[in-house]
């Protein structure tokens, strides 16, 4: 199962629209940006330390499966989306410690036990987000995303052992 390049466009547009405040929406939007442009797993998303998106990078270091370590890099819209939503997370960090709550380590942070998204919630928030975009939620969930990224590449002549690497297969 994977998704055309129109499909996506339509998922990207929905997370734009999408969110009861304007941080929702960019949150939203950097979530999918960055889930389509480097192929990561769900879990690899949500719990995205802050730390590895500082500095304006062109590459993200992931940690996968078993611990294994990747990099990744960033589409220029991923870039601009993760710029934009770190300026807003930050902000919102600042109200909070400013009242004397602590600082989460998670680029996407949440009050839940984790302390990050659940793999669950973007499951859901994929799925309102296909129907918004007019898709079948049916056919679109994170791992159908990871298949995009793969398909989208190798279409667009990548070499397969790259892909492999960028998907943190060995």
């Amino acid at each position: 199962k994977t998704l055309e390049v129109i499909e996506v466009d339509r998922l990207l547009d929905a997370a734009r629209q999408t969110g009861r405040t304007p941080s929702d929406k960019l949150r939203n939007t950097c979530l999918m940006e960055l889930l389509y442009a480097t192929g990561m797993r769900v879990t690899e998303l949500v719990s995205l330390p802050v730390t590895a998106a500082r500095g304006d990078p062109r590459m993200l270091l992931i940690r996968g499966k078993g611990g294994k370590e990747r990099m990744v890099p960033l589409s220029p819209p991923a870039r601009q989306a993760l710029a934009t939503w770190l300026n807003t997370r930050d902000e919102i960090e600042d109200d909070r410690n400013s009242k004397g709550q602590s600082s989460s380590l998670f680029l996407f942070p949440s009050r839940g036990k984790t302390g990050h998204l659940t793999r669950h919630w973007f499951y859901q928030l994929i799925k309102d987000l296909a129907i918004t975009g007019g898709l079948n939620p049916d056919k679109v969930t994170p791992h159908t995303l990871r298949h995009a990224f793969a398909t989208h590449l190798l279409a667009n002549g990548a070499d397969l052992r790259a892909i492999q690497t960028l998907l943190g297969h060995s």
